[in-house]
C-alpha cells in the first residue's frame, strides 16, 4: 500500500501505538470479574465490551448499507444485563469486534474506497470519519478497561 493516510488509519484501528490493543486488555481476563462493578465505576467489563462491539458493528453497517438501521440511542448500545450470560457470550462478542474491525480495516484498505466521499446516506459523514471513530471510541473504552481491570486487580502492568 503507498497511501500514507490509509496506512495510518489503519495503524491506528490496529491499537498498540499510544494505546494498548485490544488482545491486550482483553487476553485473560478473569471470567469471575467480567461482571463486577467496582464503587465508583459506571460498568462492568461485559458491559463495556458489548457496548464496543454493538458500536463498532453500528458503524460498520451504516458505512456500508443505506438499509441499515441503528440501534435505539442510548438503550440499544448497551447490554441489557452487568454479567455475561455465560463463556459463549463474551467469547462471542471478542470475535464479532475482531471480525468487524476486520470488515472496517478492509473498507478502509481498498483502493476502490473513497475516503473522503459523503456517503450518500449520512448527513456528510465519510468513511475517513466513520474509521476515526471506531479507532477513537476502541481507544476510549479499551481505556476504560484497563482502568477496570486495574480497580478489580487483574491488572499486571
Amino acid at each position: 500500500m503507498s497511501d500514507p493516510v490509509r496506512e495510518q488509519v489503519l495503524a491506528l484501528l490496529n491499537g498498540g501505538n499510544a494505546h494498548v490493543t485490544f488482545d491486550h486488555v482483553i487476553k485473560d481476563f478473569p471470567a469471575r470479574l467480567r461482571g463486577v462493578k467496582p464503587e465508583g465505576a459506571p460498568h462492568t467489563a461485559w458491559q463495556l465490551l458489548e457496548h464496543m462491539r454493538i458500536a463498532q458493528w453500528d458503524i460498520l453497517e451504516f458505512s456500508r448499507s443505506a438499509k441499515h438501521a441503528s440501534p435505539e440511542w442510548p438503550g440499544g448500545y448497551w447490554p441489557r444485563t452487568e454479567k455475561p450470560p455465560n463463556e459463549a457470550a463474551w467469547k462471542k462478542s471478542i470475535a464479532s469486534i475482531k471480525r468487524d474491525l476486520k470488515a472496517i480495516e478492509k473498507l478502509v484498505a481498498d483502493p476502490e474506497t473513497d475516503l473522503y466521499k459523503k456517503i450518500p446516506h449520512g448527513t456528510g459523514q465519510n468513511i475517513f470519519r466513520e474509521a476515526l471513530l471506531v479507532a477513537d471510541h476502541n481507544a476510549y473504552h479499551l481505556g476504560q478497561l484497563v482502568l477496570l481491570r486495574r480497580l478489580l486487580g487483574a491488572w499486571a502492568e
